[in-house]
């Protein structure tokens, strides 16, 4: 689904990302950790075309998008999510995921005043497609709030129903987990699972709480001073001494 090969990107005399190839299979839940300053997010931003590579080439789905801007990389299929969760905190729940799906009729100007039914028919399918989401992810008793009173683990499952309003094949997430409550945790956790199992999308996602990361992805990707580190399923990852010295901590290694 995704090939980095050997990119990097420079901030002046800093390299954020330095020669890092790694690979993601379609139908896989990949996670990537590594401490802070690791590259992780500058990664990301570079797949999801916020930052041009300064040498390598990024493949998504077998083409080269090295360098392809955000809009058309979320029209050939990735989404991406940030660490803070970017809504509309004065639309409604409901109201952010309309928002989301691409090429809506309503969009050309002409389309309300020339083509009113074709508008008004979209619109309603798309409310009906938002209703579910919601309830997918148990947001829809709050479907009418304004998006900015949902707490930080709610704000997050919006965002998850808003990926799934793009119909993406890839969904990046940067930091899933942060600044959520364990009950909500859990129920991210399953969301996300089921985003690949049974919505069939591939999930790459960056994460700092290793227990999240050993029960859900696999493989993980571990990330070094720009660089990959080493890559394998949660079990190698925990025995990799290096690991497990610079990232995990004792309490991972084998009994």
């Amino acid at each position: 689904m995704l090939e980095v090969k050997g990119v990097s990107k420079r901030f002046g005399g800093l390299w954020a990302v330095r020669d890092c190839s790694l690979r993601v299979e379609e139908g896989t839940i990949t996670g990537l950790i590594g401490p802070n300053g690791a590259g992780k997010t500058t990664l990301f931003h570079l797949i999801s075309g916020f930052y041009r590579p300064d040498r390598g080439k990024i493949l998504f789905r077998g083409r080269d998008t090295t360098g392809w801007p955000p809009y058309r990389l979320y029209h050939f299929g990735l989404y991406r999510t940030f660490q803070i969760p970017r809504i509309f905190g004065e639309m409604t729940v409901l109201e952010n995921l309309m928002v989301v799906p691409k090429s809506q009729a309503g969009e050309r100007i002409w389309n309300p005043l020339m083509r009113p039914s074709l508008v008004c028919r979209q619109e309603r399918d798309l409310r009906m497609k938002a209703e579910e989401v919601l309830k997918f992810v148990g947001l829809d008793h709050l479907r009418d709030e304004p998006a900015r009173t949902l707490s930080g683990g709610q704000k997050k499952l919006l965002e998850l129903a808003r990926a799934l309003m793009a119909d993406p094949v890839m969904v990046l997430l940067d930091e899933p987990g942060a600044g959520v409550n364990p009950t909500l945790m859990k129920k991210l956790a399953q969301k996300i699972r089921e985003l690949a199992s049974e919505w069939g999308i591939t999930v790459f996602l960056i994460e700092h709480d290793m227990d999240l990361v050993m029960s859900l992805c696999n493989p993980v990707i571990v990330m070094s001073e720009g660089r990959v580190l080493t890559m394998g399923s949660p079990a190698e990852v925990r025995e990799n001494p290096n690991v497990i010295e610079a990232y995990l901590g004792g309490q991972y290694a084998a009994a």
